[in-house]
């Protein structure tokens, strides 16, 4: 097959729409479902993000995109209870390392993960495609699928849900090519390998970064390969877990980013898991829910009249004070940049959100003052000297 139909483009005006080869044959089978323009953007984006996480760390990988960038991205490292319980898949028995890390990268940030579509680095498996088979997304990109996971996964969306087989051995050209107005843009693919060698360079202070810091480094800089740009990405024990993308400042990215790792961190306070459902409530409706109550607007959930829907008992506020003495707990975060820091102001931001170890390409008029900042709070910065833009 070189060429396939779709129903239309971006939007619903825009026809007509396919994919299709200039040279030889598509690398895809759609096993099941009709995937579009957009989830074909996301699936071969995604498919490069947990190809080269799986070559980084040797783990299998996930990511869950959105909207052509990703909503989260992780390695096959076992959950802990907590982790478990805020993913919602600690009902659900063992789980695969495939599992385990789809379970990663679609639960650091639910809310954005809502309707997603997920590339995973290995065959899926039926642990994997049970955690898939409830939840709400648009289809799911692999290098194969084990029988019994495609049966799971063909139930899904009354059998229309998107499935994509890969060739794990496609190889595409080293050009590329993109056409905006009419006018052609030709580059070269970005073929940089995001390895240990691009920590090397430690300009602070505190030249100590761990094994499993760079792990967390690697999985940031290689998901900022495939996210819009600007973007910033926070990392800990194994996958993203707050990812800014398509912002024009670097702050509001960090700021962006970095409120997405603080309520990932606030999801596995007490007050959060101690929260008491109401039998039946959708998972969408709790997630939305527990996001209102960690922010700022948490009276939508607690108001009289309206917390009766959600919960069997009414919770106390979570105090700006008592969350912040929680997120002082949180520690060891790494943080990539796909273009230098301007401002030490981003590394204050990123303080408070745990940050102990920082990559970003160095370059700026004032890497001194990053620098310097980085050193009042004891960080360890490496200077990657590579930018990351994607576009």
């Amino acid at each position: 097959m070189i060429e396939l139909e779709l129903k239309y483009g971006c939007n619903p005006n825009q026809k007509p729409s396919r994919i299709y080869m200039e040279n030889g044959e598509l690398p895809i089978k759609v096993l099941c479902g009709k995937p579009g323009y957009i989830n074909f953007l996301d699936a071969f984006n995604g498919w490069q993000l947990v190809r080269e996480l799986k070559k980084a760390t040797g783990l299998p990988a996930a990511t869950s995109f959105k909207h052509v960038s990703p909503a989260g991205a992780a390695v096959g490292l076992p959950l802990t209870d907590t982790l478990a319980k805020i993913y919602w898949v600690d009902d659900i028995g063992e789980l695969s390392p495939l599992a385990c890390a789809y379970a990663r990268a679609r639960g650091a940030d639910r809310m954005s993960s809502f309707g997603d579509f997920i590339s995973l680095s290995d065959v899926c498996d039926v642990a994997t495609a049970k955690l898939i088979k409830r939840e709400v997304s648009d289809g799911v990109i692999a290098p194969g699928y084990e029988p019994e996971a495609l049966e799971l996964l063909k139930q899904k969306k009354k059998g229309n849900y998107a499935i994509i087989e890969i060739d794990p051995d496609y190889e595409p050209a080293p050009v590329e090519h993109k056409e905006v107005f009419g006018v052609t843009f030709e580059q070269g693919r970005n073929e940089l390998v995001i390895n240990d060698e691009l920590l090397s360079n430690v300009v602070t202070e505190n030249k100590e970064i761990p094994e499993l810091a760079k792990i967390d480094l690697a999985i940031a800089l290689i998901t900022l390969k495939y996210t819009q740009s600007n973007s910033v990405c926070y990392a800990k024990g194994g996958q993203a877990i707050g990812i800014g993308a398509g912002q024009q400042s670097r702050i509001h990215c960090t700021r962006l980013a970095g409120q997405k790792a603080d309520n990932w961190w606030l999801r596995q306070s007490p007050q959060v898991l101690g929260l008491q459902f109401v039998d039946g409530i959708g998972r969408a409706d709790r997630d939305n829910s527990i996001d209102l109550y960690i922010g700022d607007e948490y009276e939508d959930v607690l108001r009289e009249g309206t917390w009766q829907g959600i919960f069997k008992v009414k919770p106390p506020v979570f105090t700006r004070e008592e969350k912040r003495a929680w997120l002082d707990q949180m520690t060891d975060v790494a943080l990539g940049s796909d273009a230098f820091f301007p401002f030490g102001d981003n590394i204050e931001r990123a303080h408070k959100s745990g940050v102990k170890y920082v990559a970003q390409p160095g370059g700026s008029v004032r890497d001194d003052n990053v620098i310097a900042t980085c050193n009042k709070y004891n960080m360890a910065m490496a200077f990657t000297g590579i930018r990351l833009f994607h576009h």
